[in-house]
């Protein structure tokens, strides 16, 4: 499970250190895509799989389901963090996720996420209060 926010900073190539609590769960391998509310989505190797599968199991006929799969494939990035954790950002995800040198990357259970930073200050700021106002029945049983 990914937790926390950190700040790395990318780098003149368009790369990233992941944060040193999330190499080892990321080690074998990442899948970066596009996210939803202009971040981007960090998975390890084995839960992008799990997600490919259940997208896979949406019938053909749900419009839905049809354009998420196109963006959330279409834009996928694979590769292997090298030895100092870093991973590349392709040039068309940074631009979707407007990342510039400071970033914030959180962990989010199954996932890590990549956003701009003040991306990522507007929403927390408009998430805080909707956060406070959640009542019981919104959120699954046992939360």
């Amino acid at each position: 499970m990914f937790l926390g926010t950190h700040t790395p900073r990318l780098d003149d190539k368009g790369r990233v250190i992941l944060p040193a609590k999330f190499r080892e769960g990321l080690a074998e391998g990442v899948v970066i895509t596009k996210g939803q509310e202009r971040c981007l989505y960090v998975f390890p190797e084995a839960e992008f799989a799990r997600i490919a599968e259940s997208l896979q199991q949406a019938p053909m006929s749900s419009k839905t389901a049809r354009a998420y799969s196109r963006v959330f494939f279409a834009s996928a990035h694979d590769e292997v963090p090298d030895k100092q954790g870093r991973v590349n950002i392709p040039p068309r995800l940074r631009e979707y996720a407007g990342l510039d040198r400071d970033l914030v990357v959180i962990g989010a259970s199954n996932r890590v996420e990549i956003w701009n930073t003040t991306t990522w200050d507007e929403y927390l700021e408009a998430s805080e209060e909707a956060f406070a106002d959640i009542e019981e029945g919104d959120l699954p049983e046992g939360l």
